[in-house]
């Protein structure tokens, strides 16, 4: 087993995180004490290719391996989440299911204008009624004739107030009356889809976050993701991809959290010498700095088994709980080690903490990646 990274792999931490902390970090108490998208920060990150960053060339994208997904999204996230948390949903949950189960019409008309960020994405499922259970689900598409006429709404979108193309997941009923599960791609403009008023939200503010409503929304049949029958593998292979990009969201913010903490302990002096010296400080360095490397490498080998082709249901559920959990616990600590200072506005922690919590609730609670884990454990005996 090799634990190095490549030399691909090494430059393009090195180039985001130069990004990130040149172009974002100016912007990012900005983006979160206003809670507004960015429209110039998604230009810039046309200018690093961060739209389509795992999809092929042929397609607009970079085309680099799921590590330098995670990398990419981790090295973001430690400066801005909010930008982070744009980036990494566009990628995992709506550029990367229509490239793997796409037609090459969905490719060539969807795909190519998310890769190269001329168009955002989204992915709705959350309802008022169906959250972890996605067969609670009451969107309604109904096929008539060439089209499918959908009805229903969506919560908690992330994306949803500036996503051009969003994938929606209903229940279908189609004309010989055969029932099931769908993922349909729909595009802002489609007559009867509206868009609610942006959340209000305790962290990740600077990511835009609505409902989605659908009127009578007429969709064309081309645009059903895989087939019919194919709608609830199709959703829950994506959220396996997006949760890695999630444990890479809630590592870099773990990352910017520790260093900041580990920075302050060395030259905060109290009772003649640098807190670091004290065993009550240290031994949380320590701890929380292994927390960190055990959530990099659960995250990182998620990565890798996606691009060997096998399976990564379990490890992709195990980095995503492990790390917003440990995300969650290094901020707490930090902030601790800053005492006062750490609970003003004027330091990042606070926002830290905030944005951190979410991670722990989207894409899976961490409740169901403890269902999944122990399902995928217990049928392997």
């Amino acid at each position: 087993m090799n634990f190095e990274l490549t030399e691909q792999q090494k430059v393009v931490r090195t180039s985001v995180r130069k990004f990130a902390e040149e172009v974002l970090g100016p912007n990012a108490p900005i983006v979160d004490k206003e809670a507004k998208f960015s429209w110039e920060t998604k230009k810039e990150l046309e200018k690093i290719n961060a739209w389509g960053i795992s999809i092929p060339e042929k397609y607009g994208g970079s085309g680099l391996d799921s590590i330098c997904n995670s990398i990419v999204i981790e090295e973001l996230a430690r400066v801005c989440a909010s930008t982070a948390l744009t980036v990494t949903v566009h990628n995992s949950v709506a550029a990367y299911p229509i490239y793997k189960f796409g037609t090459e019409y969905q490719k060539e008309k969807f795909l190519v204008e998310l890769a190269t960020g001329k168009k955002l994405g989204a992915f709705s499922l959350s309802e008022a009624n169906a959250g972890s259970d996605v067969s609670a689900t009451e969107t309604i598409a109904t096929q008539d004739g060439d089209e499918f006429v959908v009805n229903g709404s969506k919560i908690y979108v992330t994306n949803g107030g500036v996503a051009d193309i969003s994938l929606v997941g209903a229940k279908y009923v189609s004309e010989n009356n055969d029932k099931g599960f769908a993922i349909l791609i729909m595009e802002k403009d489609m007559l009867g889809y509206e868009i609610g008023e942006p959340e209000d939200k305790m962290g990740m503010r600077g990511s835009s976050t609505t409902a989605l409503y659908f009127d009578g929304v007429r969709v064309p049949k081309e645009n059903i993701l895989g087939s019919l029958r194919e709608g609830f593998k199709v959703a829950m292979h994506s959220l396996d991809a997006g949760r890695i990009g999630i444990a890479a969201q809630a590592l870099g913010i773990a990352q910017a959290a520790f260093e900041m903490s580990a920075d302050y302990s060395l030259h905060r002096v109290q009772f003649g010498r640098p807190i670091s010296k004290f065993q009550g400080v240290s031994f949380k360095i320590a701890e929380i700095a292994t927390k960190i490397e055990n959530a990099r490498f659960l995250t990182y080998r998620a990565a890798w088994l996606r691009d060997q082709g096998k399976s990564f249901t379990k490890e992709a559920a195990m980095c995503k709980y492990y790390a917003s959990m440990i995300g969650r616990e290094v901020c707490q600590e930090a902030l601790q080690i800053y005492g006062g200072y750490g609970y003003s506005k004027d330091l990042p922690l606070e926002r830290f903490y905030r944005d951190v919590k979410i991670t722990e609730i989207y894409e899976g609670t961490n409740e169901i990646m403890k269902a999944i884990i122990s399902r995928q454990v217990l049928q392997n005996l």
